[in-house]
This record gives structure tokens, C-alpha cells and sequence, in this order.
């Protein structure tokens, strides 16, 4: 875990998270997210909400960029719990 000089609030958590989640593109660099976002954002805060997002397994991390990987629809929650094959 990261010692946090400065920790994000929540609506800026939350403002990056629904962005991510929004997007039309399948990934996305860092540089192109800070432009997406409504406000203006600290790099380092962006740079723990994305720790974060990626710890939580909401977003995956690559060379390419950011993605949005979370899913809570309850059909697919129930067919990975129950191991059926698709």
C-alpha cells in the first residue's frame, strides 16, 4: 500500500471512475484521460486513483493504456460463480 502524501476526495474518485467507465474507446493513455475529465487534475492524484482502480478491479493497466474492465451485471456474476461454460 502506498503511503499517501495528499488522499483524493471521493467526488474525484468518483468523477475519474464514471469517466473510465464512460468512454467510448477501449483504452485509454493517462494523457488522454486528463483531457476527458471535467476538472482538472493533480498527476499524482490521478495517479493513486488509478492504483486504486486498478487494486479494486475496475480498470486494467497496460503498455497500451487504461481500461475499463469492471462488470456487475448479476447474469455474468452468476455464470462465473457457477463455472458455466459459454
Amino acid at each position: 500500500m502506498q503511503e499517501l502524501e495528499h488522499a483524493p476526495n471521493l467526488n474525484t474518485v468518483i468523477m475519474v471512475e464514471e469517466t473510465l467507465k464512460n468512454m467510448q474507446e477501449s483504452v485509454i493513455t493517462v494523457a488522454a484521460l486528463k483531457k476527458k475529465l471535467p476538472k482538472q487534475v493533480n498527476h499524482t492524484t490521478l495517479m493513486t486513483i488509478l492504483y486504486y482502480l486498478e487494486e479494486s478491479n475496475k480498470i486494467a493497466v497496460s503498455l497500451k493504456g487504461i481500461t475499463w474492465i469492471h462488470n456487475n451485471n448479476p447474469q455474468l456474476r452468476k455464470a462465473i460463480s457457477q463455472g458455466l461454460t459459454i
